[in-house]
């Protein structure tokens, strides 16, 4: 596995006025999303159902936050999802107050035949780091309606990335080849590294087993020495790659839903420590495109008020977190472009 940590930023990532010249139409217009380090354009006011075939890429949205809303988008992406499915969530560190509410997950497995949650343990020494440590922090937050997998619970496996220029493979739980299909359920928000946390930090750290995958990720030292991980843009291409290696994967049989509520600046990693939300919750946004749903999920939070949306642009763009984006378009990972529709 190379680990190129020398890379430079040569490389510009979407600028603060591409993503607000983009995200100027009110909600529930169609748009065609940003691509890396170009303003958006707007197209004409769309309706819920509405199909534009051929043209970008479909990415459904709703204001509503509930069980309801959440099954209804997902019934829109997820029509190739069948056999033994696991749907990937953050299950966070104990008593976290930003973690998806159990609700609505629950709803979204129970619609879902042949389901169960899956989760990976965690590289830093929180209260997820072992199996028997993670369990625990399951029954504490809840995550008790059906069967959870960790699926590095009994080691890990590896994964091609194909095209990458960081990696040549990325290692994932090994429980993860017991699947046929992939929905990433994420609660979006901020993210001490990556800048934010979307679908793609969901799958790429989310899905790599602590000991391996996740400390190649991060080039971590074998002394708990958070200061040394990787940062910046070789991070965010780190992270880019391995969730690339779990699309390629699963894909066409894999969607992507990203619930946009609690945004704090910090990962539910963070738990009771986590920052105050100074943000209004958005929704929800579901595609079967990685980086279009990233896309419209950025766009979203660009175009909040500056009072709220202050501390989640710093946050990403101190992080170089846009950098997800130029990467994932210079990789084929999906469409900068996107049509937004309401449900």
């Amino acid at each position: 596995m190379s680990n190129e940590q020398g890379r430079g930023s040569r490389r510009g990532g979407l600028s603060r006025r591409g993503f607000i010249t983009g995200s100027a139409a009110a909600f529930g217009g169609v748009v065609l999303g940003g691509c890396a380090g170009a303003s958006a354009s707007l197209a004409s006011a769309g309706s819920s159902g509405a199909r534009a075939e051929p043209g970008p890429p479909e990415v459904f949205f709703t204001q509503e936050l509930s069980p309801q809303a959440l099954v209804a988008i997902y019934s829109r992406v997820g029509r190739a999802i069948d056999g033994r499915v696991a749907i990937k969530v953050h299950t966070g560190e104990p008593n976290g107050p930003n973690i998806l509410p159990r609700d609505m997950v629950q709803a979204l497995q129970r619609r879902i035949p042949g389901s169960c949650l899956v989760e990976t343990n965690t590289l830093y020494k929180g209260k997820r780091a072992t199996t028997a440590e993670h369990r625990e922090t399951l029954a504490i937050n809840g995550w008790n309606f059906c069967r959870v997998d960790i699926l590095d619970e009994d080691g890990a496996t590896t994964l091609p990335v194909k095209g990458g220029r960081r990696f040549t493979q990325t290692s994932v739980g090994k429980h993860l080849l017991d699947y046929d299909a992939l929905v990433v359920l994420t609660h979006f928000k901020g993210h001490a590294m990556g800048g934010y946390g979307g679908s793609l930090k969901n799958i790429a750290i989310g899905c790599a087993d602590g000991p391996i995958g996740k400390k190649a990720i991060h080039a971590a030292p074998d002394d708990v020495n958070y200061a040394a991980w990787l940062k910046g843009e070789p991070f965010q291409e780190n992270m880019v790659e391995a969730a690339k290696a779990v699309v390629d994967h699963f894909a066409p049989r894999i969607v992507f839903v990203n619930v946009l509520r609690n945004m704090s600046v910090d990962c539910d990693c963070a738990g009771t420590s986590a920052a105050p939300v100074k943000a209004r919750n958005l929704g929800i946004l579901a595609s079967t495109d990685l980086l279009a749903v990233e896309q419209a999920s950025i766009d979203l939070v660009y175009r909040l008020p500056e009072a709220e949306l202050h501390d989640l642009r710093e946050r990403i763009e101190t992080r170089q977190g846009l950098h997800q984006l130029t990467y994932m378009k210079a990789l084929g990972m999906g469409s900068g472009q996107y049509r937004l529709v309401t449900l």
